[in-house]
């Protein structure tokens, strides 16, 4: 058996494996059921595979249904290729959305424009620019008309890629479409740069929100040169520091369930990392999930 498989069968898995997928409610989303691949296969372009950090459409769609109704407003202000705003399209709810990298905006456009021609019942619209300074980059129409915030920050660029070889059977493997645009996006400055960038975008998003609106983001913790990084952790100090308050704690399974069993769905520069980590006596894991933390501005209970 592989170092790499999870196996572990906690009493019950099974069942409640069976009652989320049919939309129970609990605090693991069954989201990794269907690769990203092929979620995205016809309803996305097929330049949305180059984005180094897509939020796997099921997640979205899941926050979306479970947290807004038809007609509401989402919001994505790390918007990327638009994941968050087709699916909320798709739904019949309206989604807006801001990306830092024109290159991003642009494809986000295309893919709104897609889900238009596929009969999505909702709207969309990108505007490109800089989140930190989010109340500035929205129409003051919509502020205070927020139903839900749906995003994940730019960070782990070891999380990120694909692998490719210059032949079917030898040559170096290489690692693509892991980067982001510019190297003044936020997902190469420090953990303090990130984290005070990170305060001012969900800051901006308290502004926008409806009363009894939530805000959630996605994120994992991952390794940088041996050091585990708490991106989530850091996610809930900005939070509180932005003037949320937590509601939940969730995971969004990116892995799938068969029969009781997670199958992973890792990268191969993941499982490659993890296995050397092992090799040397590290004991480290395949992260199977994303930590989906939820807040509402205090006080709106």
């Amino acid at each position: 058996m592989s170092k790499f498989s999870s196996t572990a069968r906690p009493a019950g898995c099974s069942a409640t494996a069976e009652l989320l997928g049919q939309g129970y409610p609990g605090s693991v989303w069954p989201t990794g059921q269907q690769p990203s691949r092929e979620l995205r296969k016809g309803r996305y372009t097929p330049e949305s595979i180059t984005h180094p950090g897509k939020m796997l459409p099921t997640i979205a769609r899941y926050a979306i249904n479970t947290y807004t109704d038809p007609g509401d407003l989402v919001l994505d202000p790390m918007a990327g290729i638009g994941t968050t705003m087709v699916e909320a399209m798709h739904l019949d709810r309206h989604g807006v959305g801001i990306e830092y990298e024109q290159r991003w905006a642009t494809l986000a456009a295309v893919n709104l424009t897609l889900a238009q021609r596929h009969g999505a019942p909702g709207t969309g619209r990108v505007y490109t620019g800089d989140s930190r300074q989010l109340p500035a980059l929205l129409p003051p129409q919509i502020h205070g008309k927020v139903a839900l915030v749906v995003t994940s920050p730019p960070y782990g660029p070891s999380t990120h890629g694909q692998v490719r070889t210059p032949g079917p059977r030898h040559g170096k493997i290489q690692k693509v479409h892991h980067r982001y645009g510019t190297s003044d996006n936020l997902a190469y400055r420090d953990h303090d740069t990130l984290a005070t960038g990170f305060t001012d975008v969900l800051t901006g998003c308290r502004t926008v929100l409806r009363p009894g609106g939530h805000l959630i983001i996605t994120a994992r913790p991952y390794r940088s040169h041996g050091e585990l990084i708490d991106i989530p952790g850091m996610i809930v100090a900005a939070g509180h520091t932005a003037g949320l308050e937590l509601v939940e704690e969730c995971i969004a399974l990116i892995a799938a369930v068969r029969n009781g069993r997670l199958i992973p769905r890792a990268s191969f520069f993941q499982i490659k990392n993890v296995g050397d980590a092992i090799d040397l006596g590290d004991p480290q894991w395949l992260v199977q999930h994303e930590d989906v933390i939820t807040f509402k501005a205090k006080g709106e209970y």
